[in-house]
C-alpha cells in the first residue's frame, strides 16, 4: 500500500507564505505521519525543517513571483510585471513537468497557498486544488494600473477553478473564488519552555523590557540599530545576519529556531506588516509594534486587524528611521474591540486535509 501525497504548492514571495504553509503541513503530519508531504517552494530547505520536523519531498519550483522587493518595504513593480509575464508565457511548460510528477507519485490533492497556476496542474491531473490564504495576488495587482491588468485576469480564471479556499483572517473578499470558508488564525507554537531559552542565551531582562524586531527573509537594511544604545537595560532579539554586534542585541544564527520560539520572552513585536508575523504574535496575545508600509493592498487589511484584535503602536518611516525611538516608552494603543479571533486555523486546516485522505 503506497502512501497518500499531499502536494504543498507555496507562492515565490519572501518567508511569510512558507512559515503558513509549513506550520499546516507540520500539523498534517503531526496527526496522520502517513500522509507524505512534497513542499513545492524555491524558499530555503532549512525554512521548511524549522517547522516540518518528519521527512518530506523538498521540490524547488516555482509558479509565481508574488512582488519583487529591494528590502522588505520597498517593491520594484516593473521588475514584478516582467516576470509574471514570463511565468504566464511558460505555464504550458511548468504545468506539464508538474503534471507528470503528479501522476508518477500518486499525489491526490494540491493544496496552495497561494500560486494562482496551480489550479491548472490540478485541472490537467485531475486532481482537487484546495488554497489557503487571506489575499489573491489579483487584488495586489488590481490598484498598480493597466499595464497589470491581462495578469489580472489570467490569475481571476485560474483562482475561479480553486475547489476550496480556506479563507484565513485578516483577508479581503477573495471575489475570484467560488467557495470560501473562514478558517481562524494560521502558525507554529513556540517549540521550548521559556526558560530553557532564556538559560541558552543569557536573556534575564524583565519581557516588558525585552524586544524582538522582526522583519522577515527580505529584512530591512537601514534598521537604525543605533538606537539600541539609547536602551542599555533592555534586551533585544534579531534574526538579521547582518545586524552588528550590540551589547544588548542578541542574533540568532541558528536556522532550526524561528521568531515564534522567542516570542514568549518578549513583551513587544517591533515588525512590518506581515500575516505570518502578526498571526504568531496574535495567537500568544502579544502586542506589536509596526512599521507601516504604503503601497501594497494587503497593508490596509493587516493594520485594520491590528488594531481591531491586537494592543499595538503604528510607526510612519520617520518614527522608525529618524527617530530616537522613544516610542519604546510610550503606552502602546488597546485592541479596538473585544471580539477575538480564532486561533486555531493550524489545526482546523490540517485537519480538513487529514480527513479528505481518510474519505
Amino acid at each position: 500500500m503506497s502512501r497518500p501525497v499531499l502536494y504543498c504548492a507555496i507562492t515565490n514571495h519572501g518567508f511569510g507564505h512558507c512559515v503558513r504553509m509549513a506550520s499546516v503541513a507540520a500539523a498534517v503530519q503531526r496527526i496522520n505521519p502517513e500522509i507524505l508531504l512534497v513542499m513545492v517552494t524555491t524558499a530555503p530547505r532549512w525554512l521548511l525543517e524549522s517547522y516540518i520536523e518528519g521527512d518530506f519531498i523538498y521540490r524547488p519550483r516555482a509558479f509565481d513571483i508574488g512582488v519583487i522587493q529591494r528590502d522588505s518595504i520597498q517593491m520594484d513593480l516593473g521588475a514584478t510585471l516582467e516576470k509574471m509575464n514570463d511565468f504566464r508565457q511558460r505555464q504550458g511548460q511548468i504545468v506539464a513537468g508538474e503534471v507528470e510528477f503528479i501522476n508518477l507519485n500518486g499525489v491526490s490533492l494540491i493544496f496552495a497557498d497561494i500560486p494562482a497556476m496551480v489550479t491548472e496542474i490540478a485541472k490537467k491531473a485531475g486532481i482537487p486544488c484546495w488554497m489557503m490564504s487571506n489575499f489573491g495576488w489579483d487584488f495586489i495587482y488590481r490598484p498598480w494600473g493597466d499595464d497589470f491588468k491581462p495578469i489580472v485576469s489570467w490569475l481571476e480564471s485560474c483562482y475561479g477553478q480553486c475547489d476550496r479556499l480556506l479563507r484565513l483572517p485578516m483577508h479581503e473578499e477573495m471575489s475570484s473564488f467560488n467557495h470560501k470558508e473562514d478558517m481562524g488564525l494560521t502558525g507554529g507554537n513556540p517549540r521550548y519552555l521559556e526558560q530553557e531559552l532564556r538559560n541558552k542565551f543569557n536573556i534575564h531582562k524583565p519581557k516588558e523590557k525585552t524586544i524582538l524586531l522582526s522583519f522577515g527573509g527580505l529584512g530591512l537594511q537601514s534598521i537604525p540599530y543605533h538606537n539600541l544604545a539609547l536602551f542599555p537595560d533592555w534586551q533585544f532579539i534579531s534574526f538579521d545576519k547582518n545586524a552588528p554586534d550590540l551589547p544588548n542585541l542578541l542574533k540568532i544564527t541558528d536556522t532550526y529556531l524561528r521568531p515564534v520560539d522567542f516570542m514568549p520572552l518578549c513583551g513587544r513585536i517591533m515588525t512590518k506588516p506581515g500575516y505570518s508575523t502578526f498571526a504568531e504574535a496574535m495567537r500568544l496575545d502579544l502586542p506589536l509594534v509596526v512599521l507601516d508600509r504604503l503601497g501594497f493592498a494587503e497593508t490596509p487589511l493587516l493594520m485594520d486587524g491590528l488594531k481591531k484584535y491586537s494592543y499595538h503602536q503604528v510607526l510612519n518611516n520617520e518614527q522608525f528611521f529618524e527617530s530616537d525611538w522613544t516610542f519604546l516608552k510610550q503606552e502602546l494603543n488597546p485592541p479596538l474591540t473585544n471580539e477575538k479571533l480564532r486561533k486555531n486555523g493550524t489545526e482546523m486546516i490540517a485537519q480538513e486535509i487529514v480527513n479528505y485522505f481518510n474519505n
